[in-house]
């Protein structure tokens, strides 16, 4: 198994996708590195999460379940 080449800061990923950083961060929150989920430190004051390709096909899959469960929560009756 190759090694992970690179990863993608958060508001790298967050540019790629069009969504907030803010809110990304939020629902990525519980990720784990199994998932493509990594930490790295010496980016901003405190470090950033960062994904791997897979990570943000996991990130995205969540985006799906998070908008989907905000619109039941918006409108119940669907």
């Amino acid at each position: 198994m190759a090694g992970i080449p690179y990863v993608f800061t958060i508001s790298h990923v967050a540019k790629m996708l069009g969504e907030d950083e803010e809110w990304l961060w939020e629902i990525s929150i519980n990720m784990d590195p199994e998932e493509g989920c990594l930490w790295v430190i010496g980016v901003g004051e405190d470090g950033c999460p960062a994904f791997t390709e897979y990570g943000i096909e996991c990130l995205k899959q969540i985006i799906i379940e998070e908008r989907a469960l905000l619109a039941r929560k918006w409108n119940p009756n669907t």
